[in-house]
């Protein structure tokens, strides 16, 4: 009896959910997937059932990364609140079936639409669109085999109230671009291969009966990306077409990425001469080729610019506080500046500097006191190393930027000048980054917890404090300025790697270290950093980094070797929040001690690994997809043979597939001659966001898309 009134009591004293204010059970319930709530939590009880089809929770369906979601489930969803869904993002559902789709017709309120990664054909599209006649926002794929001419007029008439579109073309096509007359804001993706399955080169010439012109006359943003390939550039310069005719008077961001060279044409040229003349932008991204040596910038104008990229342009210093920053005068608009690969950006002249030569921190300091504002930023694929000037870091400039959250450096920048000028290289430094003949050499002992290292006072380096001052950084990318990944896009895997800058030969454990102060990263990608040794600093990251959810390590010290590997599983045991890993590493033994410490991270869904002559076990990959419920992407690219790759792949299949309806897996070997025959049938999703590498830091302006 007395054990009986005490547990009584203990549940009087408790607290019990239900007894929690509707608001506050609102807030809580914000972070349960929306099919969980409405086919799971509802069923509990009568005031979960009515809480969970508050307006608050079913106006806003996001299932682009519900992994566990089935074409059942969203048949169930979709009829027992589809009229009460006014936006539905379904982006990169590539495992549900097209006919899944037939069953968003039951939202007849949609507002914003998201099907970009999903299997829609041109029928299924215009019986959908028939009957959103509300709608006004629209995501979008169009694969081989779109054909405008199916789309019925209703569905035309829904599509001349859209205002935004994002399209993803995997064929030359206008899409559904000429259909969308009233169009605001236009976002094009390029995916488009040069060479078919087949091998027979295409072509960018659009098909048949899609000769309608396009309507551009509201547009206020226009965006495209191209992937690799001549075809893609073809095809976006029909795009371009109409807007060298007509130069929209409301166009305020106007961002063409293209990677490689872009020639600028007579109609691109005269497209921006009416822009300087007409138009004054808040966001500006060009091809390379269009700005270096033109004096463009110094005639377009800018009203409060927000997102400005350079990527890989020559431009300089000079030009850039001149031109852009206008001599240093208030940009506080500015939110997201993407310099990666502008080389002389920090130097007042390019003409006759060296890559390598110092960089002029007057530039730096006025870009920072100009831009106080800005949360992304990227200096990365550049050698930017400072002077011996005091208090003239680039490190000491950066850290009065208080209002970053996302930050991509070269490795090279980071060092400490008086480190890497005063003192000679030590032993480790002067081995050859080499896959020849290993050489025996002694490995420093590094302390293993942070105590340690702060009696050695590497607390007092200029990256140690950046690091301290930004204690809301939640992106962070420190990638050497000569890495290249062994996996490119559409070539062959590169073979050769370059060597690391000079000045990075010092950065290693304690700079690594240094990035366990931000507690809040949720992001971190670290590559060619030559000077790892024990990888002790991953442990302290592991420990104090308890956001952490994107993890990309490559290259890290000595190439011939892996000597971070027990660091490495001692750091995985601690992320529990740790969803993506990309670890690109030769040599690299995907064995049983790793995938035993991998086991631990219980939130990982994506995994890859890129090694050169890297092994692997067959029977720890198992145990380990076995144990990792979430997982639901398993890409290795190691140098195993084909044969014991392919067995591997349909083993993994053939044993989750069943229960995890999104798992993608790729096991192939990374310099077997059909590699790129094989990426270009992974999902786009996986493929952009985790296994090719690349900086991810202000690549598009913020709130592009939702």
């Amino acid at each position: 009896q007395e054990v009986v009134s005490e547990e009584s009591e203990e549940e009087s004293n408790g607290v019990n959910l239900m007894e929690f204010s509707d608001e506050i059970l609102l807030h809580i319930l914000s972070y349960v997937p929306c099919t969980d709530l409405v086919l799971n939590v509802r069923r509990t009880c009568r005031k979960l059932a009515t809480l969970c089809l508050d307006k608050s929770l079913t106006h806003t369906v996001l299932l682009q990364k519900d992994y566990k979601v089935n074409k059942d489930k969203v048949k169930q969803l979709m009829r027992d609140i589809g009229k009460e869904i006014y936006q539905l993002n379904m982006a990169g559902c590539y495992w549900l079936p097209s006919s899944t789709i037939d069953h968003v017709t039951r939202c007849k309120n949609l507002v914003k639409l998201n099907l970009s990664g999903c299997h829609v054909t041109s029928l299924r599209l215009s019986k959908m669109l028939s009957t959103l006649q509300h709608l006004r926002s629209l995501a979008i794929d169009v694969n081989p085999g779109f054909d405008a001419s199916q789309l019925s007029s209703e569905c035309k008439a829904t599509l001349s109230r859209v205002s935004e579109l994002k399209q993803t073309l995997y064929t030359p096509s206008y899409g559904v671009v000429p259909c969308c007359t009233s169009l605001e804001k236009l976002l094009l993706y390029f995916e488009i291969l040069d060479r078919s399955r087949e091998g027979f080169m295409l072509s960018g010439q659009l098909m048949v009966g899609e000769s309608n012109v396009p309507h551009y006359q509201n547009l206020r943003i226009f965006y495209a990306r191209l992937a690799p390939g001549y075809v893609n550039q073809e095809v976006v310069r029909l795009y371009l077409a109409v807007l060298s005719d007509r130069t929209p008077e409301n166009l305020h961001a106007f961002l063409i990425s293209a990677p490689g060279s872009f020639a600028e044409t007579g109609a691109t040229k005269n497209l921006l001469d009416s822009m300087a003349r007409n138009v004054r932008l808040d966001a500006l991204q060009l091809p390379k080729a269009w700005i270096n040596g033109s004096g463009l910038l110094q005639h377009l104008k800018f009203n409060n610019p927000f997102y400005f990229s350079f990527s890989r342009c020559t431009l300089s210093g000079g030009h850039l506080i001149q031109r852009v920053i206008n001599g240093g005068k208030d940009l506080k608009s500015l939110t997201s500046l993407n310099l990666s690969g502008c080389v002389h950006c920090l130097a007042p002249e390019s003409l006759f500097r060296k890559a390598e030569d110092d960089i002029d921190s007057s530039i730096l300091e006025s870009l920072v006191v100009s831009c106080c504002n800005l949360r992304h930023l990227n200096l990365s694929a550049a050698h930017h190393h400072s002077s011996e000037s005091i208090g003239n870091h680039l490190c000491q400039l950066l850290s009065r930027l208080k209002h970053l959250l996302s930050l991509a450096l070269p490795v090279c920048s980071i060092t400490d000048v008086t480190a890497s000028v005063e003192k000679p290289p030590t032993t480790p430094n002067l081995v050859p980054q080499t896959f020849g003949r290993k050489v025996r050499i002694g490995i420093q002992t590094y302390p293993r917890n942070l105590g340690d290292q702060a009696n050695q006072k590497i607390e007092s380096s200029v990256f140690w404090a950046l690091m301290g001052s930004l204690r809301f950084l939640e992106t962070l990318e420190i990638i050497g300025s000569s890495f290249s990944s062994a996996m490119p896009r559409n070539e062959p895997a590169i073979r050769n790697s370059l060597p690391p800058c000079v000045r990075a030969q010092s950065v290693g454990d304690s700079e690594v270290a240094a990035i366990s102060q931000l507690t809040y990263l949720q992001s971190l990608t670290l590559a060619q950093l030559p000077n790892i040794l024990t990888g002790s600093g991953l442990i302290n990251i592991g420990l104090q980094c308890q956001h952490l959810r994107t993890l990309s390590l490559a290259n890290l010290g000595m190439m011939g070797k892996v000597v971070y590997m027990s660091a490495l599983t001692d750091m995985l045991k601690h992320c529990k929040c740790l969803r993506d890993l990309r670890l690109e590493q030769p040599y690299f033994c995907a064995g049983a001690q790793f995938f035993q410490a991998l086991s631990q991270c219980s939130s990982l869904q994506r995994l890859c690994i890129v090694s050169r002559s890297g092994t692997l076990q067959s029977d720890a990959v198992m145990s380990f997809m076995a144990n990792c419920l979430e997982v639901i992407m398993c890409h290795m690219f190691m140098g195993e043979s084909l044969t014991v790759c392919k067995n591997l792949q349909q083993s993994i299949v053939r044993s989750f597939q069943a229960e995890r309806p999104a798992l993608n897996v790729v096991i192939f070997p990374l310099l077997h001659e059909d590699l790129t025959e094989v990426i270009r049938d992974v999902p786009m999703r996986h493929l952009d966001e985790i296994t090719l590498f690349k900086s991810r830091v202000a690549e598009e302006p913020p709130n592009l898309w939702w």
